[in-house]
């Protein structure tokens, strides 16, 4: 922590300077926005109101100006996401004019007896992918790597802010179950999607074709693991962070093009057909600051990796960054400009992480001016500052589409991105 307390001092200078947009950022400024996007614009906007109270949980069904939509099948992704986000904050220390650290670890809490009573299979354990509003009935039996990435993310943080063994406990039992259900000992990896008996899926699971291996999972996998080992301090955890680094850095990188795809054979080789032939900016420049975390936590020296995250930033600003206006475009073809010109609200959460980390790392001007385009875009579009948290999708027109939270949209992607930024500069 010291180290990057110390990094963190030397940008105050840096943000001193005149920005590409011509106002004066600094360090202790952009603190402040941050700040207040985090406990204004998306703390207020779900704390106490996601908050199921009779069927438990939480209900993350809003339309865009914030209005409850009704009762929704609650999704083990974004239910685990949630005890994340509100543990998160709490052990970063936040507090509002309406809850403060005892308030966000109750909802954690919350969420944590949701996940163990309604989502856990008291039979064969692990998580089912979905259950309904408000019957107690489970919807969706199957049980993916995805959705438990998410649970052993959510427990390791909870465990953190709680100081708390026996949430400790339930992620070193996750992260036993996975190495004996889910782990690949030959290829390495992990298997996708099981039914409730723990027997592969056949066909299509809740991520598509079961019989494939999937970047987004495994990038998930990779940042859970660096939580889970800093928390649990297992060799065995460790020996897996490191694995997944090497999937991450290397197996998942197409080398010729310089960026990433995300389907594979069950032996990694790499399926290019149709339309699994594209490249997501977001997943690859989310995965270079998940590598930068996973080497500090693994303490694997960052210099090893940066030659890969300067490639893959090089790749994205060329290809789908939209220079005039800010923001980075939602996909495009392997080796070519993007052909989906949306701008998701989760691409700009990850890449304006990215690009801090970056710029922190090199102080090479590219990144901070990317950094600075993506926030004055956020600040300006994404973010609703009337209704409170951030508008989905903003399409090329600039109009507005999609609900403030639905079943994959909770405060995980841009909560991380106001507490990292927010980490980073103070």
């Amino acid at each position: 922590m010291a180290r990057r307390g110390g990094m963190a001092l030397t940008l105050l200078p840096a943000f001193s300077r005149r920005s590409a947009a011509g106002a004066e950022l600094d360090a202790r400024d952009l603190i402040a926005q941050f700040e207040k996007t985090l406990k204004e614009n998306i703390v207020a906007f779900w704390y106490p109101k996601c908050l199921d109270r009779e069927a438990g949980g939480y209900t993350i069904s809003f339309g865009q100006q914030g209005e409850p939509l009704g009762p929704a099948r609650k999704m083990i992704v974004t239910q685990a996401r949630m005890v994340w986000f509100f543990a998160a904050v709490a052990r970063a220390g936040f507090s509002g004019p309406r809850w403060g650290r005892k308030e966000l670890l109750d909802a954690a809490e919350h969420g944590y007896r949701f996940l163990l009573e309604r989502m856990r299979d008291p039979v064969r354990d692990g998580y089912y992918w979905e259950v309904d509003a408000t019957e107690q009935k489970v919807t969706r039996p199957e049980k993916t790597v995805y959705g438990h990435s998410f649970v052993l993310y959510a427990l390791a943080e909870y465990a953190l802010a709680t100081g708390r063994k026996d949430v400790l406990e339930q992620a070193v039992r996750l992260f036993q179950l996975l190495e004996d259900k889910a782990h690949d000992r030959v290829h390495g990896g992990y298997r996708e999607a099981f039914q409730s008996d723990w027997t592969p899926v056949q066909g299509n699971g809740p991520m598509g074709p079961a019989d494939l291996k999937l970047m987004n999972s495994h990038l998930h996998m990779l940042e859970a693991m660096t939580l889970f080992y800093q928390a649990s301090k297992l060799p065995e955890a460790r020996e897996r962070l490191l694995e997944l680094m090497t999937i991450a850095s290397n197996t998942m990188v197409r080398k010729d093009v310089g960026a990433c795809t995300d389907k594979y054979s069950l032996d990694w080789t790499p399926r290019l057909e149709g339309n699994y032939n594209r490249v997501s900016y977001g997943h690859d420049l989310e995965a270079v600051w998940l590598l930068m975390e996973a080497c500090d936590v693994a303490r694997v020296p960052n210099s090893l990796y940066m030659d890969l995250y300067r490639t893959l930033w090089s790749y994205s600003l060329k290809f789908g960054f939209d220079e005039q206006n800010g923001g980075f475009y939602d996909s495009g073809p392997l080796g070519k400009p993007a052909d989906n010109l949306n701008k998701v609200w989760w691409v700009q959460a990850e890449t304006l992480v990215s690009a801090l980390r970056m710029y922190q790392a090199t102080r090479d001007p590219v990144y901070r001016t990317a950094f600075e385009k993506l926030w004055s875009f956020l600040r300006e579009r994404q973010i609703d500052w009337k209704y409170g948290e951030w508008h989905d999708t903003i399409l090329p027109d600039g109009r507005v589409r999609g609900n403030k939270a639905h079943m994959w949209k909770a405060a995980y992607h841009n909560g991380r991105a106001m507490l990292e930024c927010i980490r980073l500069l103070k």
